[in-house]
């Protein structure tokens, strides 16, 4: 049994603590909580800063870890998807070694769980022995080609029925955003998940996005092109793009919305209208690694939005960590409270994968992870705030 103290705890369900103390079992379950006063000091594990729970990565593409430094920055979105394709063969080695190092990395930063993309089974070992939580999207796409949708539905379902079942680690199947995923195979994928899963879609990550459906123009119809595939059978909605998504997902299940670079007020109360089950996943740090843009976070304020944090692949960022993207928000759009951050990063993103009843917030029964900060001057994360996982 731990006694941990610090100067001030953050339980994120409740207010924050002055010189709270967390007392856990040996397997990290918090069996107590109270404060400095109610113990003898020689029995507690005294330190200077901020205790808060274990970090949610609610977005990352672990598998493409192996791909850190080859992709330039600022090309924005369309020239960066094709660099992608470009780069995704290495040998199995050296790809199994970078998701090692990358898992390991994101546990040193004080990260509990990830939700992580997998095209293809090559993280479900390393997931399989990991000290993190993981919840599994394996991600399809059929370029919004209907009569594609069977053989591509096959191919990633093969993925799909390797995850392993046994363990804390879950798994859905998911369409990879609004502008790849046709109609046939949005119906493919709700007949295989249940109301109970959470599904993650890349959302308006980039201007030409909206365009392709609002009026079939912009940079979309040269990226298909490119690929040789034929728009020809598709229609624009005269709406944005989330629009299409909302017309054809599942509204009873939990719908995690990633980047939303692009997405205005009304994109988020016609989501929170579709469904009260809608979360939403920023990442900050690819935001500005592809587009050298970052979402309106006032929009996601005012609508009481329920906002989680990734981290993006390190094929589009500098490191897969949680506090950089705090660290980012504060910096660039330092009108987000902290306290708000705090929460975007912890019970909001347990929430979104469905793992709240252990993870995202300090209370007795959890077993939540306890991460160390120390704060600037303003009571925030600047520029040298450190996490130092303590559990």
């Amino acid at each position: 049994m731990r006694k941990i103290t610090a100067d001030k705890i953050y339980p994120i369900n409740s207010a924050p603590i002055e010189q709270g103390v967390v007392i856990v079992d040996d397997a990290g379950k918090i069996l107590q909580i109270n404060t400095r006063d109610q113990h003898d000091p020689t029995s507690l594990e005294a330190h200077s800063g901020v205790i808060v729970p274990g970090f949610i990565n609610t977005h990352c593409h672990l598998e493409l870890s192996h791909m850190k430094g080859k992709v330039d920055t600022g090309t924005t979105l369309l020239p960066f998807l094709q660099s992608v394709v470009a780069y995704r063969d290495f040998p199995q080695e050296v790809i199994d070694a970078a998701i090692e190092v990358a898992d390991q990395e994101m546990y040193d930063g004080g990260i509990v769980a990830v939700g992580d993309i997998s095209n293809k089974a090559d993280t479900f070992p390393q997931k399989a022995k990991s000290k993190i939580r993981y919840y599994t999207f394996v991600e399809m796409f059929d370029f919004m080609q209907d009569s594609w949708a069977d053989n591509e539905f096959g191919k990633y379902k093969a993925v799909y029925d390797q995850h392993p079942t046994d363990g804390q680690n879950r798994v859905s199947v998911v369409p990879h955003a609004p502008y790849t995923v046709s109609k046939n195979l949005y119906a493919l994928l709700d007949g295989v998940n249940s109301d109970e899963v959470t599904v993650s879609i890349h959302n308006q990550e980039t201007p030409a996005e909206n365009e392709l459906f609002l009026s079939k123009s912009g940079a979309f119809l040269d990226f298909y092109r490119s690929f040789n595939i034929s728009l020809d059978a598709f229609s624009a909605t005269g709406q944005p793009s989330i629009q299409y998504a909302l017309a054809n997902m599942n509204p009873r299940a939990r719908t995690l919305f990633v980047h939303n670079t692009m997405t205005t007020r009304a994109d988020i109360e016609a989501a929170q209208a579709w469904s009260d089950r809608v979360y939403w996943a920023t990442c900050a740090n690819a935001n500005l690694y592809i587009e050298n843009r970052l979402p309106n976070y006032q929009h996601f304020l005012d609508t009481n939005a329920r906002m989680t944090i990734g981290t993006d692949s390190l094929t589009s960022n500098w490191q897969l960590s949680v506090l950089e993207e705090l660290r980012t928000i504060a910096k660039y759009q330092s009108y987000v409270p902290f306290e708000t951050l705090l929460r975007w990063a912890t019970l909001n993103g347990a929430e979104a994968l469905g793992f709240d009843d252990a993870l995202g917030s300090l209370e007795v029964g959890k077993t939540p992870g306890l991460n160390l900060l120390n704060l600037d001057e303003n009571g925030t994360v600047g520029a040298e705030t450190q996490v130092r996982r303590l559990v």
